[in-house]
Formats: C-alpha cells, sequence, structure tokens
C-alpha cells in the first residue's frame, strides 16, 4: 500500500465511497444529502493542509485522510485529521496506515498535539484505532450525534500529545 497525495483526479474513486460513508449518516456529522462538488471543496484540502490516499498496487484507492490544523490562530499548533476508508476495502490495516501518516504529517510539521473533535462513541473500531495510537478521549458531549439507528449518542473529543 503506498500513501500518496491526492489529486482532483482521484477524486472519481473517492467519492463513491465517500458518499456510501457520509449517507449512511452513522460517523460523520456531514449533511447527509451532501453534493459532490460540496464535499470535493470538504475534503480536498490546499496546503499547507493536505489530502492522501492509500492506494493498492494496482493503483486501487483503498481509503483516503485529510489533515490539517485544529484551529487558527493561537490554537494552530494542534492538527486534526479526518478518514474514510472504503467499506469493501475495511479491516485490512488501511485506517491504521493512514492514521500514522497523519501522526507523522503533524508531527513533523511541528505540531504539538493532534485532536478528534467529534468521534462517535458507537464507532468502535474508529475509538479502537485511536486508543492502540495513543489517542485518550477528554471528554464526550452526550447526545451530540443523532445515530440513524441507535438514537441520540455520545460524541468523543479524543487526544494525543506528538
Amino acid at each position: 500500500m503506498l500513501i500518496r497525495e491526492a489529486t482532483t483526479g482521484d477524486w472519481p474513486a473517492i467519492w463513491p465511497f465517500f458518499h456510501e460513508i457520509v449517507a449512511a449518516g452513522e460517523t460523520f456529522t456531514y449533511p447527509l444529502d451532501l453534493g459532490e462538488a460540496d464535499a470535493q471543496d470538504w475534503w480536498l484540502l490546499k496546503s499547507p493542509n493536505r489530502t492522501v490516499v492509500a492506494v493498492a498496487g494496482d493503483g486501487t484507492v483503498l481509503g483516503t485522510a485529510k489533515m490539517n490544523a485544529n484551529h487558527m490562530g493561537n490554537g494552530s499548533h494542534i492538527a486534526s485529521a479526518s478518514y474514510m476508508v472504503d467499506p469493501r476495502h475495511s479491516g485490512r490495516g488501511v485506517g491504521r496506515a493512514l492514521c500514522e501518516y497523519t501522526i507523522d504529517w503533524a508531527r513533523t510539521g511541528g505540531y504539538r498535539a493532534m485532536q478528534f473533535n467529534a468521534v462517535v462513541e458507537t464507532n468502535t473500531a474508529a475509538v479502537r484505532l485511536y486508543r492502540s495510537l495513543g489517542f485518550e478521549v477528554l471528554g464526550t458531549l452526550p447526545e451530540g450525534f443523532n445515530h440513524p439507528a441507535k438514537g441520540f449518542v455520545g460524541v468523543h473529543i479524543m487526544h494525543r500529545p506528538l
């Protein structure tokens, strides 16, 4: 698996699983009816932020991550990131590789910590992965997310120093 900078040429491969994940409404706080043009603008970030793709040896896009400063100004020393793995390629280490990549990016970029603002508590695979990579739950916003099957559930704020 290779992780490289995403280009607009990768968008046609990202959009189908991006749309599937967002429309399912189980893990992201994005509008369920987010259109493709807005989604592309939100996901494909411009420098100094980054968006990357994880690709297989044959060039298949397996997943993607975007990484950025979590806040501006005097809070700009804290990084954040978001991840999407094509469900057809889940369970193969793609998410872990992307998360490790973003941690290295943030550390190399001089960030002091990484924070995730809204990890849905029912997304147990993501919570388990992030904890295994040194993230801790700082707090949980009760009923901060309206899960389509489980109703109102909490969202974690997760953090790790770099």
